[in-house]
């Protein structure tokens, strides 16, 4: 499965989430606190922390750990607080 992370072409297991694909890329954090910059991956790993967030076909705040990839999905790191594109 064809999918991109952080505009680099990568392929992506069938059922596979999007936290398990950077976890398997061997990044540990793919968020940016607000306040601070603090680098922030997976935490709790069930969707409740809200520390993977990241942004998904330009849409913001999508818990990493929570979404399934789909076919041609756009993952992009997410700094701070963003608005939808």
């Amino acid at each position: 499965m064809n999918v991109e992370v952080d505009g680099h072409p990568v392929d992506a297991r069938p059922g596979q989430t999007v936290a398990g694909l950077l976890l398997a890329l061997g990044r540990t954090s793919w968020r940016s606190t607000r306040n601070g910059g603090k680098p922030r991956g997976v935490f709790c790993g069930i969707g409740v922390c809200f520390d993977c967030l990241v942004v998904v076909n330009g849409v913001p705040d999508v818990r990493a750990c929570q979404r399934l990839l789909a076919e041609g999905d756009a993952v992009r790191t997410q700094h701070g607080a963003e608005l939808p594109s």
